[in-house]
């Protein structure tokens, strides 16, 4: 099998950015990847008002990079078989580029949307206890105006 001149060695990576620009990012198997970030982070902005939905996302989705040094293991074994090039390092520098940052960025949109939504759960019930103290005080007032009429 001949090597590929595109092929960048990791000693030759020396930034972040060249790191980035050393990826196909034209393979099948990371277009699929891609795809796969985009509809998770559809799902995630979509289903914004299904808590209970969100919450098992957001476990599957940590579970997922919970297991990622495996599966970074097991594709580093496995590359030939759906990958151009050996991205797989032992450092875990790819797995976590392409796999785990963006899924622990849809965790912190889940995140985002539930405090938000308990702020503005928490401003409705405010609103809620002070009309409730407000119709309490009325009907306070008005017992204490008939208890004088009547007098």
């Amino acid at each position: 099998m001949a090597i590929d001149p595109n092929i960048v060695e990791v000693n030759e990576i020396t930034d972040y950015w060249s790191f980035l620009m050393s990826i196909d990012w034209w393979d099948p198997w990371l277009i699929g990847l891609i795809m796969m970030h985009i509809l998770t982070t559809t799902t995630t902005l979509m289903t914004r008002n299904n808590t209970n939905f969100q919450i098992f996302l957001f476990l599957i989705l940590l579970s997922a990079v919970y297991f990622s040094e495996s599966i970074n293991e097991y594709a580093a074994m496995n590359w030939r078989s759906f990958s151009k090039q050996q991205y797989f390092d032992s450092n875990g520098l790819f797995i976590s580029t392409v796999f785990s940052i963006p899924i622990l960025l849809n965790c912190m949109i889940l995140i985002g949307a539930w405090l938000y939504n308990s702020t503005q759960m928490m401003a409705k019930l405010k609103v809620a206890q002070l009309k409730d103290k407000l119709r309490r005080e009325r009907l306070q007032q008005q017992a204490s105006e008939e208890h004088l009429k009547n007098q």
